[in-house]
């Protein structure tokens, strides 16, 4: 088995090391680690160290550090813009691109979102627990690199992103260009865009083209906005240097 993976703020040095707060107590408590056993701290920026436990207490580990190091990012980063959708399936979203391997999220308010993130106290939550569920997610994939969640943008916002990017893919029903004769860049930043479950309207198509977005689907079938990010980083997989 891969070993457990545990967050600190900080990556310790090479040597004697304590794991306490949350991490300590769950890692001691819930995992029941013992003397021997061997773990990961990840500080979620790539860098990871190789530690054996030393000693158990009731709510933190006393470790031995074997050795530290740290993962780059993959040379194509992926970000997957993603519409709101109502109820945990946006949380759902979040954690599936998570575990196939995104490297940044974006909220997207497109117009025919049933969810409304507004700009107060229940946007700034909402926006939490996505972030909240890709923290958990990184950890539980063994990854070095908890994705960034980035606040949530317009269609005109989007453009512009669309506009900063190597690349963009806008993932729609009516595309006639398969994502396997898509040029993908070798390099840089993809945007993997999903949509609402309600579809996107005519105006945000032709906004998010006209900035250089590429119309692109998978196959015949229409997948869920809540797992079509992560269907499709699947693809990407093989298709990049990214596995």
């Amino acid at each position: 088995m891969s070993l457990p993976v545990f967050s600190v703020e900080r990556l310790p040095g090479v040597g004697p090391a304590t794991l306490d707060g949350p991490e300590g107590k769950h890692a001691a408590t819930v995992r029941r680690m013992r003397a021997g056993e061997e773990l990961l701290l990840s500080d979620g920026r790539g860098g990871l160290a190789h530690c054996s436990v030393a000693e158990a207490a009731k709510d933190s580990l006393e470790l031995e550090v074997a050795e530290t190091w740290h993962e780059p990012q993959p040379e194509l980063r992926v970000r997957l813009v993603q519409a709101l959708i109502k109820g945990d399936r946006g949380e759902l979203a979040v954690e599936l691109a998570t575990e196939a391997g995104v490297d940044a999220v974006t909220p997207w308010r497109a117009s025919r979102c049933v969810a409304k993130w507004d700009d107060g106290p229940r946007g700034a939550k909402a926006l939490g627990r996505w972030r909240s569920t890709v923290a958990a997610a990184a950890k539980q994939a063994r990854r070095a690199w908890i994705p960034e969640v980035a606040e949530p943008v317009t269609t005109k916002q989007l453009a512009s992103l669309v506009g900063e990017a190597d690349a963009a893919l806008l993932l729609h029903e009516s595309a006639e260009q398969r994502i396997t004769e898509v040029e993908l860049p070798a390099s840089g930043e993809l945007l993997l865009i999903v949509g609402p479950e309600g579809g996107l309207t005519d105006q945000e198509l032709d906004t998010l083209e006209a900035a250089g977005a590429r119309r692109t689907r998978l196959g015949p079938t229409v997948l869920r906005a809540s797992t079509a990010g992560a269907v499709t980083l699947g693809a990407l997989g093989p298709l990049t240097t990214r596995w």
